[in-house]
């Protein structure tokens, strides 16, 4: 498979000079030693070939737009090269390109026509843009009138109005409304079935597990992993985590994922199970079945207040259900060293058949980005089987009742489970 994108040890640099005379003159070709010299992007290296789906994240500054901007020549790269093949299209930075004095639909014919449009076919393409921006009236107005999110339907209609070889969007979707920015990856996810490269950065992790196959951890300007986004987004929660004395590791676990473990270590976690009604350890599990979460907690330094929380996740990494006991008013305070807690957390297993997976976290608040004292991903693996079940799909249970009425007829027949109401 060839390669759509290919990124060889690119880096962005920011000088300054002692005088504009000195900037001329490394323009010139002259060598001249810069009073200062700021790298936000160095070594990074990558490719992605066609038809894949690549996921950008990293705490602010990490470098993700530069990054972005230099691979759509927004901006030249100071070291390295790109190669980039196909017809691109690009969403960055909101509004980047639109005259404010404008008015949406005028701005729309200039976007199209750097996009290397022909003018008759942008003249077809323009109800098509402006139907789907959805903004009435105002697609006749100037820009300077439109809210941010106006602005980001515009541009996103423009941008995908023809489906590209290449579509890279930065953060731009993040100032929508919900109803816009389903509409948006409806779209996306249209042009990847199609065979659309996607380039994006977003940090939503249902966005890139859902739609990317891989995902590069920026950190510093540099590549941290380029990997499964499941296993990327775990070491970037852990990473941002991080606190003085804080270790991130990673290990091997089920099916080749790779489970992420962070913390201070005042207190951790020693054991965790799975039980069921009898308390004995279960790793397949009925739908429906009562089963209790065990966790045994041990505290090493004095904990002024500790939180213990879970989330349940598919095979997919996508959360089914989290809480703690700061949400269920039960965190325990004033803790020394040498304690034991024991948490029993007992629920039904309303899960579609499938395997899931435990996240589990000790912190100090309802958010382990606060006083992280242990965060492990992949905790805990089960499976769940439909063993005496109506058949049904999804990831949860919820038996139904449901009423079938013919018209015109006063006898109804409800049914729950597959059986008939008496």
């Amino acid at each position: 498979m060839s390669a759509v994108l290919t990124v060889n040890q690119v880096g962005k640099s920011y000088v300054e000079y002692r005088s504009e005379l000195q900037r001329f003159a490394r323009w010139m070709g002259v060598p001249v030693v810069p009073r200062a010299e700021h790298w936000v992007i160095r070594h990074v290296t990558f490719s992605v070939n066609q038809g894949e789906s690549i996921g950008i994240i990293g705490q602010n500054g990490a470098g993700k737009s530069t990054l972005l901007k230099m691979i759509t020549g927004t901006t030249k790269p100071s070291e390295g090269q790109i190669a980039l093949h196909g017809r691109v299209a690009a969403l960055l930075e909101l509004g980047l390109g639109f005259s404010s004095e404008l008015t949406g639909r005028q701005n729309v014919i200039h976007a199209a026509g750097l996009m290397g449009l022909p003018q008759d076919q942008i003249e077809t393409l323009l109800p098509e843009i402006e139907a789907f921006a959805e903004i009435g009236e105002y697609f006749d107005q100037a820009v300077r009138t439109y809210s941010s999110g106006m602005q980001m339907r515009v541009a996103f209609s423009v941008a995908t109005a023809v489906r590209p070889d290449v579509l890279i969007v930065d953060e731009a979707l993040s100032v929508g409304d919900a109803y816009f920015v389903h509409k948006c990856f409806k779209r996306i996810r249209e042009f990847r079935e199609a065979g659309t490269t996607l380039l994006i950065v977003s940090h939503d992790p249902s966005a890139i597990q859902s739609l990317c196959d891989r995902a590069i951890l920026l950190d510093g300007g540099r590549v941290v992993l380029d990997s499964d986004p499941y296993e990327v987004f775990d070491y970037y929660n852990a990473l941002i985590a991080q606190r003085e004395n804080s270790t991130v590791k990673t290990e091997a676990a089920v099916e080749g994922k790779i489970s992420t473990e962070s913390g201070t270590g005042e207190a951790v976690i020693t054991q965790l199970q799975l039980l069921d009604a009898t308390d004995a350890p279960v790793e397949y599990v009925n739908v429906g079945q009562a089963v209790t979460l065990r966790a045994k907690v041990a505290v090493h330094q004095p904990v002024e207040r500790l939180v213990f929380g879970y989330m349940i996740r598919d095979r997919l990494g996508q959360a089914i259900f989290g809480t703690n006991t700061h949400h269920t008013k039960q965190a325990r305070d004033q803790l020394r060293a040498g304690d034991e807690v024991e948490y029993r957390v007992s629920f039904p297993a309303n899960l579609g058949p499938g395997t899931y997976s435990f996240s589990v976290a000790l912190s100090s608040t309802e958010t382990h980005l606060q006083k992280n004292y242990h965060w492990r991903d992949l905790a805990l693996i089960f499976t769940v089987a439909n063993l005496d079940k109506d058949n049904f799909v999804g990831s949860a249970w919820i038996p139904p009742t449901i009423v079938v009425r013919e018209v015109g007829s006063d006898q109804a027949v409800p049914v729950q489970s597959g059986k008939v109401i008496s």
